[in-house]
């Protein structure tokens, strides 16, 4: 979807795209910023070429996935109001109905599990750049470890609101030691990625 396009549907008054999408597109956004940072690095650093081409290639790759988490996020919560509109005429159909909700529900985290854990990833490589990249563009690394942040955020509080209905205590505590997880990492890479851009005089 074009750019002008998704942000006219993401300012519509209906449930999706929503917050998860835009989310997914932030992460993107950050991704393509590596992709630019570390390209440049190469042409001026030729012993931390290797590095820095391995950075371009995977951060290439994540955009693209990314990219494509933008409409999945939109159809997994379309598929929770799917479940919440079966009939639930007798028993038999609010059981079902009930299931159905609480799997979808699960299924919607899957794409905000996704763009967090490929933000966290985001975040070490913006690091790499800001303290070892092209310096010239160091403020671009430090906006795509800014977007990276947001899309991490925005992804775990998708996760959360998802898991607010939800029953299964062992898929609970499994979700909720992942966003313990991803919160260490990135307040590790962020005290990294601030301290390095206040070396610059950029923060």
């Amino acid at each position: 979807m074009e750019i002008k396009r998704f942000l006219e549907e993401l300012s519509s008054d209906t449930p999706t795209p929503g917050g998860g999408s835009a989310s997914a597109l932030a992460g993107a956004l950050s991704a393509s910023l590596v992709v630019m940072v570390a390209g440049l690095s190469l042409k001026k650093s030729q012993p931390a070429q290797q590095g820095m081409e391995e950075i371009r290639k995977k951060a290439a790759a994540i955009q693209k996935r990314l990219l494509r988490a933008i409409d999945e996020d939109a159809k997994s919560f379309e598929a929770v109001m799917k479940a919440f509109r079966l009939p639930k005429n007798s028993e038999n159909e609010r059981l079902r109905r009930t299931r159905k909700i609480q799997k979808a529900y699960q299924k919607a985290t899957i794409t905000p599990q996704l763009v967090c854990q490929k933000a966290v990833e985001l975040l070490g490589y913006s690091k790499t750049l800001i303290l070892e990249g092209n310096q010239n563009a160091v403020s671009d690394a430090g906006v795509a470890a800014f977007l990276a942040d947001a899309a991490l955020a925005g992804g775990m509080l998708n996760i959360r609101i998802n898991l607010v209905p939800m029953t299964d205590k062992i898929f609970l505590r499994r979700m909720n030691s992942f966003m313990k997880q991803w919160g260490r990492e990135r307040n590790h890479l962020m005290e990294r990625i601030l301290k390095g851009l206040g070396k610059q005089g950029v923060s």
